[in-house]
């Protein structure tokens, strides 16, 4: 069975390099870039929102109703 022992062996080095960390390499890895789509999705629909609401916003003022009774103001000029 030594052929047995040796394969093991071999597994078990392989098994160590991978769980070995580079400390200066770190990269975030699949869930860093399921996280980010996901932000990105949820800016995108929020900017679309806010593009649609925008657009049924109507800017422009209505005339104030005239005071009843009272002299209107003027700006004094001079």
């Amino acid at each position: 069975m030594p052929d047995m022992s040796a394969s093991a062996s071999m597994a078990m080095t392989h098994l160590v390099t991978l769980a070995e960390l580079d400390e200066d390499k770190v990269t975030p890895g699949v869930l860093g870039f399921i996280v980010f789509a996901v932000m990105a999705l949820a800016v995108w629909g929020l900017m679309r929102s806010m593009s649609r609401h925008m657009g049924k916003v109507d800017f422009k003022e209505a005339p104030e109703p005239e005071a009843s009774g009272g002299e209107r103001a003027e700006p004094q000029r001079g």
